[in-house]
């Protein structure tokens, strides 16, 4: 009895349709990164452990793909690691560090594209000419739970600007700027959530929490508006983080209201945090700025509880959601400032600033609003009568072809409703009838698949012109 076919849990097979709408959002996103000024560049889907560990805080790490090495040195590895094993275990010994000191897992696939971009950077720093702008659309793989619009292997489409010394805070609002011109282009409203992380490390010092705590409180703290305020208070406390320490700074995460009544709030707060000042100073700039830009389709918003769990975050950070008519926040995207994550490559003073885009989250925004455009498998399709009468068409398929529009010839001179109803299922708006009828009187016979009405043109001209037209309306 053979087995069914399946593929692993978090992956999916695209059909010729979804690619041509993953293409169309593509093609959009990637001219938006162009127009401001971004160039493309590309990484190989496998990376040195070495690179990834210490980038993405201990949930990210965990999450990670490891690959194990093959052949004979994975034999060896896999030897002198069981040998060692109950060592391991009474230690509680850091796994991921032993498996590259055994030499059984030394690679990894990519789990974003920032960290990858920084190691390209580093090794080619002597050719690239900085500030350098990249872009890059490509997959990434996490070992996540899979559900619904979350899976292990999707697209990330990322946009960053790294230079010497730190960049100015333009890069954010040219980043904002962006993602409203993208988002506006593919029609979905967005929210774009901002805070910073010195106001984060402004909270830490004022609330007493030790700085060994730091990944642990931003970690729980940037669930805030996933599972609210009691569950993240339970899990910090778990964490070591005491209860007095929470209390005095959740205030702060409710507070309502436009920026500024924000600002002067937290401004009294952090009057004894030089961090939570500085962290205030640059967001007030940025929402200064926008609102002297005007912004087609985006919100702007100051989320104080959002914290991103990436380490290598230093600055700014931003989240952006798709909005629902319901007002529900669906997160397709982020990023944020990162001016330290160069150090681990062995480049000082280098700062960067970027965003990452989920392709997968906005094909499942667009869908639900059904915000897709008409997606054609071909624009004609030339009905099949035989050899002759294909013969006397082909001159017009091909100038069809040449003028861009795609046609295709079916296969087989079958009966003419099969014919209609493959360009029917396959969503071909229009087929060429050219029987020996049409051949007699030197006529072109094109058919509105879903209308079924027919019109007669005197040459391929014509038709082109038409089917050009029936494109703009």
């Amino acid at each position: 009895m053979h087995k069914h076919p399946n593929i692993p849990k978090g992956t999916r097979d695209f059909s010729s349709y979804e690619i041509k709408i993953r293409n169309y959002i593509i093609k959009i996103i990637q001219n938006k990164f162009e127009i401001f000024g971004f160039n493309p560049i590309e990484t190989p889907c496998i990376e040195n452990i070495s690179t990834l560990i210490g980038k993405y805080g201990e949930e990210g790490e965990y999450l990670i793909f490891k690959l194990l090495n093959s052949g004979n040195s994975l034999i060896r590895g896999f030897s002198d690691f069981m040998k060692k094993i109950e060592k391991i275990k009474k230690k509680k010994l850091d796994i991921t560090k032993l498996l590259i000191e055994h030499n059984i897992s030394n690679k990894a696939l990519r789990y974003d594209l920032t960290v990858p971009f920084i190691r390209y950077v580093a090794m080619h720093k002597n050719t690239i000419i900085f500030p350098f702008k990249r872009y890059q659309i490509q997959p990434v793989w996490r070992a996540d739970k899979p559900q619904k619009g979350r899976f292990r292997e999707f697209y990330q489409c990322d946009a960053d600007i790294v230079g010497y010394n730190t960049l100015s805070l333009w890069q954010e609002i040219e980043l904002i700027q962006l993602c409203d011109e993208i988002f506006t282009k593919l029609n979905i409203p967005i929210l774009i959530s901002i805070n910073h992380r010195d106001i984060l490390r402004g909270l830490v010092e004022i609330s007493g929490i030790k700085n060994d705590l730091w990944k642990d409180f931003t970690t729980s703290l940037d669930k805030w508006n996933k599972i609210g305020k009691d569950l993240v208070r339970k899990e910090m406390i778990d964490k070591g983080i005491p209860s007095e320490s929470f209390d005095k700074i959740a205030l702060c995460f409710d507070i309502k209201g436009n920026f500024y009544k924000k600002e002067r709030y937290l401004k009294t707060f952090f009057e004894n945090s030089e961090k939570g000042k500085k962290g205030i100073k640059e967001i007030h700039f940025i929402f200064d700025m926008i609102n002297n830009i005007y912004l087609k389709n985006a919100k702007l918003e100051w989320n104080i509880s959002l914290a991103r769990g990436m380490n290598y975050y230093t600055g700014t950070i931003l989240e952006i959601f798709s909005l629902k008519k319901n007002d529900q926040k669906n997160s397709i995207g982020g990023g944020g400032r990162y001016d330290q994550l160069s150090n681990s490559f062995g480049m000082k003073n280098i700062s960067g600033v970027g965003i990452s885009l989920g392709l997968d989250r906005i094909y499942l925004a667009m869908e639900k609003k059904n915000f897709f455009p008409n997606i054609y498998t071909s624009k004609i399709l030339f009905i099949n009568f035989g050899d002759e009468e294909i013969l006397y068409a082909y001159k017009m398929i091909n100038l069809l072809r040449k003028e861009g529009i795609s046609s295709q010839l079916y296969p087989n001179a079958v009966k003419v409703g099969i014919q209609f109803k493959y360009a029917n299922d396959n969503n071909i708006p229009f087929a060429i009838i050219i029987g020996k009828n049409e051949m007699k009187k030197n006529k072109i016979k094109v058919k509105n698949i879903k209308t079924r009405i027919e019109i007669e043109y005197d040459n391929i001209k014509e038709v082109i012109e038409s089917i050009k037209n029936n494109n703009n309306n």
